[in-house]
């Protein structure tokens, strides 16, 4: 499908980058804090939609197992959007746990002070 025809078509045609990846955010609901980014394969995006468990949010493109799945965080994935080049993938999800591999509620639990840069 030619990158016009997939920002207008209402068919999903995601757009995997070289590697086979798509970059993929997770926002927590309700409060829609972003939990993590990560990068999703083909298997990765067609399990979480299936299952709609988000344990393999990041998928390497050597392995479908993702880092959600090894260290055993999972979310309950409410929602998958695409954006409008089906080049970026956006879901929201209930957590139960931790949705770091390191043990936070988000990947995104450091405040940087302008003073810092």
């Amino acid at each position: 499908m030619s990158d016009s025809s997939r920002e207008h078509s209402s068919t999903l045609d995601v757009k995997f980058n070289d590697q086979g990846l798509v970059p993929a955010i997770r926002a927590g609901c309700p409060i829609g804090a972003v939990l993590m980014m990560g990068w999703m394969n083909h298997a990765a995006l067609e399990q979480t939609l299936q299952t709609a468990q988000g344990d393999v949010l990041l998928a390497l493109a050597e392995s479908d197992v993702g880092q959600g799945r090894i260290v055993g965080h999972v979310q309950e994935v409410l929602e998958v959007r695409i954006d409008c080049d089906q080049t970026w993938c956006c879901s929201s999800a209930k957590s139960h746990g931790p949705c770091c591999h390191v043990g936070y509620q988000s990947c995104f639990y450091r405040t940087v002070d302008a003073a810092a840069i």
